[in-house]
């Protein structure tokens, strides 16, 4: 699916449920870019009854090392970025299989900042935000959505105080929410093609804990 913002055009991948229907949910995906991690992250969301969309804020540019994916970050225009994501929220919620109302974004690392970013600038578009260990800014918090978010434990890029005192903004803006932290694990630890990172016993259980949210605020 083609996405167009302005004088910019972005690729995505699109999933729709069995059923034909189903509330959106946009996927937004990390520094390392559209890869299949996350492709199957939309698939699985359709197999659960949303319509997802996932929008390529790279340009079809794939990262494979932690090098390469920190040069495509620094390189990313962040408002050109921005475009591409409200783009990609107004189509998902322009399709034909998609329920009318709120959608929900599911934000990994670099794609949290943006989900977080949304949902302040659209509130009324988005009435839940999924953040996979990446946070935003604190005066981002002013939002009409409820939260989740899941984090690692050990995590190199994460500041721990930082992650507290968001939560507590999201808290004092009378937003519900609930961060998650995963013992024994670190950045990336939903990933499967990161094997140095990737848990399964965690990342099964953020998965459990991701649908039971989206039903209960989008369902």
């Amino acid at each position: 699916m083609k996405i167009e913002a302005n004088n910019l055009e972005a690729n995505a991948h699109l999933a729709v449920p069995a059923s034909g229907s189903g509330p959106g949910v946009l996927v937004l995906h990390p520094w390392w870019g559209l890869n299949e991690d996350i492709k199957n992250v939309a698939d699985r969301l359709a197999e659960a009854g949303f319509v997802a969309l996932a929008p390529d804020l790279y340009n079809g540019r794939i990262a494979t090392t932690i090098e390469q994916a920190g040069e495509y970050a620094d390189a990313l225009d962040e408002d050109a970025a921005r475009a591409i994501v409200q783009a990609a929220a107004a189509a998902l919620q322009n399709h034909d299989a998609c329920l009318p109302g709120p959608i929900g974004v599911i934000g990994f690392s670099l794609g949290a900042m943006f989900g977080i970013w949304l949902a302040h600038a659209q509130p009324e578009q988005v009435s839940a935000v999924v953040l996979f260990y990446g946070l935003g800014w604190t005066n981002h918090t002013n939002t009409q959505a409820s939260y989740l978010g899941h984090f690692a434990e050990n995590d190199q890029y994460e500041d721990d105080d930082y992650r507290d005192e968001f939560e507590k903004a999201l808290q004092e803006n009378g937003r519900p929410t609930i961060f998650h932290i995963y013992p024994n694990t670190g950045h990336w630890f939903f990933e499967p093609s990161r094997p140095d990172a990737y848990d399964a016993a965690a990342s099964e259980l953020a998965w459990e804990r991701t649908l039971a949210f989206l039903n209960e605020t989008l369902g």
